[in-house]
């Protein structure tokens, strides 16, 4: 079966990669193309419902000038809205970035060594791109 067939791959309800099955074969790669894929739509969705929250606020905070308590609390709510939505804007890049690596063949392995992640890793954080052993490496030399 070749690679690019992941995406048309309809696995089991309960389906969860084993160690059992070649590393990276295309029920695994169809089981994180699946979990990536729904990661993106949940938080395009999230990020249009944020923009459309603080376009409401906004307007609101500008017809409604109210007190300086009110105005400073709605600025606030903006404000942290905004950063949520970066958060989600970064996390959405990365994600991006995860299923270009699953679409060029390079998922799951060290974008260091080129190395296995392994598949325990890969599970628990399907952004990994680096072996447990580069990332504290990583974690060390940047802070």
């Amino acid at each position: 079966m070749a690679k690019k067939d992941y995406k048309s791959i309809e696995l089991p309800p309960k389906y969860v990669p084993k160690k059992s099955e070649p590393y990276m074969c295309p029920e695994h790669l169809a089981y994180f193309y699946q979990l990536l894929s729904a990661q993106k739509a949940e938080i395009l969705q999230q990020n249009a419902s944020a923009l459309n929250s603080v376009s409401a606020m906004t307007k609101e905070t500008t017809i409604n000038i109210g007190d300086p308590s009110d105005n400073a609390t709605a600025e606030q709510d903006i404000s942290l809205t905004l950063r949520i939505s970066q958060r989600e804007s970064n996390l959405l890049t990365k994600i991006n970035q995860a299923l270009e690596r699953i679409e060029n063949g390079t998922y799951g392995y060290s974008v260091i060594s080129g190395d296995e992640i392994g598949l325990p890793r890969m599970i628990a954080r399907p952004l990994a791109t680096m072996t447990i052993e580069e990332q504290e490496e990583h974690e060390q030399k940047n802070g």
